[in-house]
């Protein structure tokens, strides 16, 4: 879908830290990224950080583009182009900006605005991991083919992207999200508390009260991997709690809506770490009133990056059955599944990708109806 495009649109992944920059033609890049400051908590500072970059991005490209499309963290009013609400990587916004119509008013282009997660889950729907997974699936002789996807991003925060049926999910209210279902360590606590940078810091150092300020997450994995000087076991434990309560959130999400996972972000250079726990929350049990087991995911889960697991996956228990009274037979598999990988374009590209389908698709959709 639109991978051989010629229409450019600009984009923008805007993070806490960095507003990043671009440009899309065919779903890929066509200049550098430009990376400015976020500056989330000056509103007058960031618009003008926002208004430069696009500026930029215009200037370069060969031709105008023909729209912004881009993502922002936290739930907003997206369709009206209005962020606002509970933003805390960008305080500035939280009483409503009008965004969208802002960037119509200076640039002359629409602009679609969306959750980051959103972004991210249609980008690897699109051009990423599901296309990925089905033509893997096709080449071992797998009759399947996979059509529903969560996204999910590990990093600052806990974000969530849901593509079903080959489309993306925006819900009623463009807030379709898991971060702040109870957390499976203190269930008054929101699960991001324990799925985000913060979270692996925070628990190293109530592990090893001795550790020195100022530690990033790569810093503990390095600890965890013998690289670094500190308390292994307490840097294991931290990815392995983060791990815990990732899964616990999935599994919750995998259930309601049947679909795949892919994770991507900056946290998932420690999949290592963090993976087995994550799995085992999600492959866990409940029980019945009379003391029966059965799986918190009504699937078997499979880790898409283990080539025997995918092996498995991709061809199930499929067998033959013989229609009752004829000679016919069809193939019958009972084995429900679905399975996790981690991004391969990276969350980044495939945020971007996602704005530039999203926004070639709507004025397409806009353009038949006229």
């Amino acid at each position: 879908m639109y991978i051989h495009d010629d229409r450019i649109v600009a984009t923008l992944d805007a993070g806490g830290t960095n507003l990043v920059f671009g440009a899309m033609k065919g779903c890929e890049y066509i200049i550098d990224p430009i990376t400015i400051p976020s500056c989330g908590d000056n509103l007058d500072l960031c618009l003008k950080a926002i208004a430069d970059g696009f500026t930029t991005v215009f200037d370069l490209c060969e031709t105008k583009p023909i729209a912004i499309s881009f993502a922002f963290p936290g739930p907003a009013n997206y369709k009206e182009g209005i962020v606002g609400g509970f933003l805390p990587n960008f305080p500035a916004f939280r009483d409503g900006v009008a965004l969208g119509p802002f960037l119509e008013d200076k640039f002359g282009v629409p602009v679609f605005i969306n959750n980051d997660g959103d972004l991210f889950a249609y980008g690897e729907a699109t051009v990423g991991v599901l296309p990925e997974i089905n033509r893997r699936v096709a080449e071992l002789g797998g009759s399947r083919r996979y059509a529903n996807l969560l996204g999910y991003t590990f990093g600052t925060g806990f974000g969530i992207g849901e593509v079903i049926d080959n489309r993306l999910n925006l819900g009623n209210n463009s807030c379709v999200e898991t971060f702040c279902l109870p957390s499976s360590y203190d269930n008054s606590v929101m699960a991001e508390e324990y799925v985000a940078i913060r979270a692996i810091v925070r628990e190293y150092v109530r592990l090893e009260p001795t550790a020195p300020q100022g530690l990033t997450p790569k810093d503990i994995c390095e600890i965890a991997d013998g690289k670094r000087d500190g308390n292994v076991e307490a840097a294991r434990e931290s990815f392995r709690i983060f791990g815990q309560a990732a899964g616990d959130a999935m599994a919750t999400a995998v259930t309601l809506t049947d679909s795949l996972i892919v994770v991507g972000g900056g946290l998932t250079g420690a999949s290592r770490h963090f993976m087995p726990a994550l799995l085992k929350s999600l492959r866990s049990t409940v029980k019945t009133l009379n003391g029966e087991q059965l799986g918190r995911v009504q699937m078997d889960v499979f880790d898409l990056d283990d080539d025997e697991q995918f092996r498995r996956f991709a061809l199930g228990d499929a067998r033959q059955l013989k229609v009752y009274g004829s000679e016919r037979v069809v193939t019958y598999d009972p084995m429900k599944r679905t399975g996790i990988a981690l991004s391969k374009i990276g969350a980044s590209k495939a945020i971007s990708a996602g704005a530039y389908t999203y926004a070639l698709s709507q004025l397409d959709k806009a353009e038949a109806q006229d």
